[in-house]
C-alpha cells in the first residue's frame, strides 16, 4: 500500500487522493490570445524531474500541494497551499 502525507490528516491511502495537474502561472486573460488559452489549458508538459502538484483529500475536501519526482514518482513533501503563497 502506497501513503501519502495529507498535511491536515496524516499519512493516508493514496487511494484516497486525486491529483490535479502542477501548480502552473495562469496567463493574462486580458493579454493572452485564444491559441495561447488553448495550449494553457488542454496541454500538458510531460517533462522529467520534480514538479509541484495540486493534491485532494477526497473525505475531507481538503487541497494541498506535494512535490513529487516525476521519474521516481517519489512523493518529496507535501504542503499546505499557503506556503506557496508565501514564497511568491
Amino acid at each position: 500500500m502506497k501513503l501519502l502525507t495529507c498535511p491536515m490528516n496524516g499519512p493516508r491511502n493514496i487511494d484516497e487522493f486525486q491529483s490535479f495537474g502542477p501548480v502552473r502561472a495562469r496567463p493574462d486573460p486580458n493579454a493572452t490570445a485564444d491559441r495561447d488559452w488553448s495550449r494553457h489549458l488542454f496541454r500538458a508538459e510531460n517533462r522529467k524531474g520534480v514538479v509541484v502538484e495540486w493534491w485532494r483529500h477526497v473525505p475531507s475536501n481538503y487541497f494541498f500541494l506535494a512535490e513529487r519526482d516525476l521519474v521516481s514518482n517519489e512523493i518529496i513533501r507535501t504542503f499546505d497551499a499557503s506556503q506557496l503563497r508565501d514564497r511568491a
